[in-house]
């Protein structure tokens, strides 16, 4: 195992900056997630780690080397790809054990590696099958279990589950999740979906146009975002923005484009007199009989907890309620926020005001 370093990493095509200055320290047997949306450089970057993409600057650190020139095969790293990349002419034990026979393992090794990740990935019943006689999850295990075979310093996955259907992500993600934690090798992970970067990592980094936004641990994201980008990417369904200001009378008020008063605890002195976007997690909306007018516009309820589209204060907000809620589109209800769970952003720079 080993920690992974990017100092102000640079990636240009032609004229075009791809990635421009990226600073992040991954520890030694950290799982960190990369997610952003599509074009935001997470995969360029990770490729520039796997040495599959050249670097224009700045400095890519395995442990304690430098491996900007390093060949891909020497950098003792093993990747899992979005297509699995699968040999289908070879069996499943073959798929795994083809980089080992590459290096001139001993038979008894290689055997003794195929036969202990193939136990560790539920495996073992279909070492003699053909890549076409698996289910999709079935070849993401293979693809694991090339990987694991190995035994590299770190692990790279490149939006791994993106093929599988939604009952076969959820259980691969407690799958890769509990394989870390047994393996406790370094691992960084592409995804675009937040959900997946949420519910799996130790730290994830958020990155938009070549840039990381912010990086932190996943709950540190959720209550604290540093910007309006974060705070709009990061949890689902995503925070309400709402644009207005301060009262100039009394701080505690938020004045939104229609007048509607809402309520903030304790905000920054730094945003007074500011255009600001009142962002609040639909989660902090509650009702209450002696609440703020909301017009209901669309309601879908998912069983546990109803979801709720709604008009207020000249914005349609989205409100998550844990009652089953019997209001019906046009009509009326009475809500209540949470002052406590509101957070202002700067409208022009996308800054948050921190408290």
């Amino acid at each position: 195992m080993a920690a992974v370093n990017f100092v102000d990493v640079r990636k240009s095509f032609g004229a075009v900056p791809i990635i421009k200055g990226v600073d992040i320290e991954i520890d030694d047997g950290e799982f960190v997630i990369l997610v952003g949306p599509s074009g935001c450089g997470k995969s360029t970057l990770l490729r520039m780690l796997a040495g599959l993409e050249n670097i224009t600057a700045g400095e890519i650190r395995i442990g304690n080397r430098v491996v900007n020139t390093v060949p891909p095969k020497d950098r003792d790293i093993a990747m899992v790809f979005q297509n699995y990349a699968l040999y289908p002419h070879m069996t499943v034990a073959n798929n795994m054990a083809f980089s080992l026979n590459l290096k001139g393992t001993s038979k008894e090794e290689i055997n003794k590696r195929v036969k202990g990740a193939a136990e560790i990935l539920g495996l073992s019943r279909l070492l003699d099958r053909y890549p076409r006689q698996l289910s999709g999850g079935q070849r993401q295990r293979v693809a694991m279990g090339r990987a694991i075979v190995r035994d590299p310093q770190v692990f790279l996955f490149d939006e791994p589950l993106s093929n599988l259907d939604a009952k076969l992500r959820v259980a691969m993600r407690a799958e890769i999740k509990e394989l870390h934690q047994r393996l406790k090798t370094t691992t960084v992970y592409v995804t675009h979906d937040q959900i997946e970067a949420m519910t799996m990592a130790d730290k994830i980094v958020v990155m938009h146009d070549g840039v990381v936004e912010q990086i932190g641990a996943p709950l540190d994201l959720y209550d604290t975002p540093a910007n309006l980008f974060v705070a709009g990417f990061i949890g689902s369904p995503a925070m309400n923005m709402i644009p207005g200001k301060l009262s100039p009378d009394d701080r505690t008020k938020f004045v939104t484009g229609n007048g509607t008063i809402l309520p903030v605890s304790n905000p920054s002195a730094k945003a007074e007199g500011r255009e600001l976007i009142y962002g609040l997690r639909p989660e902090y909306i509650h009702l209450d009989p002696a609440g703020l007018p909301a017009e209901v516009v669309v309601i879908e309820p998912t069983g546990y907890e109803t979801q709720m589209i709604a008009k207020l204060g000249g914005s349609d907000v989205t409100c998550v309620f844990r009652e089953r809620v019997q209001a019906k589109p046009g009509e009326t209800i009475n809500v209540k926020i949470d002052a406590a769970h509101v957070h202002l952003f700067d409208a022009e720079t996308g800054e948050r005001l921190s408290k």
